[in-house]
């Protein structure tokens, strides 16, 4: 029952904060050059571990299942296999998980130790918001930056794919490319493009909270930071379950 009761109160103060952050950006400043900086750190900081998990994800996933399909005579589908995988689940899970363990970790960390050195209060005594200036350009900036970086993650385990299963299976590159094309539909890059979405805002709005609620001193900071990157991986990892259910009757995909 504590476990239950703790779960919804921090579910609710999670929420609170996140339509804080919203509901505060119509006030001036909107700190245009924090967003900006968030998006260098998070986007161009990030390209390349993305860029290795994606290409070795596709990799993996010809290696996996290119003599499956060359079993039942499919294997010039091995490219349209490749891009369903990434564009409809591992694409956005594993980008969102790998800027977690990268980005989740350093918000919480930040803003942990800017509550510990009593630089919030501090930011607070001066009449500046700290949910306007520190939590909002954070979100802000994952909410764009993660749909990128998962397309990025999708284009580099295409490639990863082909590699593969040129190098490795000698299957012809232009066979490999057209199944591609048959992969890449509307609804596979909707779905590619919402989820990171949802992803990006659990993120942000888990991290700054755990960041902003730290207790303790130094050793709470790492108590938080921990914290965070673990809840928002739990979080993300149900979240996409319900999302995949709520897109395949919205889209109506059939998978």
């Amino acid at each position: 029952m504590n476990f239950l009761k703790r779960f919804l109160y921090e579910l609710q103060e999670i929420t609170l904060l996140t339509a804080r952050a919203f509901y505060r950006l119509k006030n001036k400043p909107l700190y245009w050059r924090e967003i900006i900086k968030q998006m260098d750190t998070i986007g161009v900081g990030s390209l390349s571990i993305i860029f290795l998990t994606g290409f070795f994800t596709g990799a993996v996933l010809v290696l996996q299942s290119f003599q499956i399909l060359a079993y039942y005579g499919a294997q010039s589908q091995v490219g349209r296999m490749v891009t369903f995988s990434l564009f409809r689940e591992l694409g956005p899970v594993l980008t969102a998980l790998m800027v977690t363990g990268r980005i989740g970790s350093a918000i919480a960390a930040e803003l942990g130790s800017m509550v510990v050195s009593q630089q919030i209060d501090a930011m607070r005594s001066l009449g500046t918001d700290p949910i306007r200036k520190l939590v909002a350009p954070r979100i802000i900036a994952l909410l764009i930056t993660l749909p990128l970086l998962t397309t990025a993650a999708n284009i580099f385990g295409i490639i990863g794919g082909g590699i593969t299963s040129r190098y490795i299976f000698n299957l012809d590159t232009s066979i490999f490319i057209s199944s591609v094309l048959d992969g890449v539909t509307t609804k596979n890059l909707i779905v590619s493009l919402v989820k990171p979405l949802f992803f990006g805002l659990i993120i942000g709005s888990i991290s700054c909270y755990k960041g902003l609620s730290t207790t303790g001193g130094t050793v709470g900071v790492g108590i938080s930071t921990t914290k965070a990157v673990v809840l928002t991986s739990v979080a993300i990892i149900i979240t996409d379950f319900f999302l995949t259910r709520a897109l395949q009757n919205i889209l109506g995909i059939d998978f």
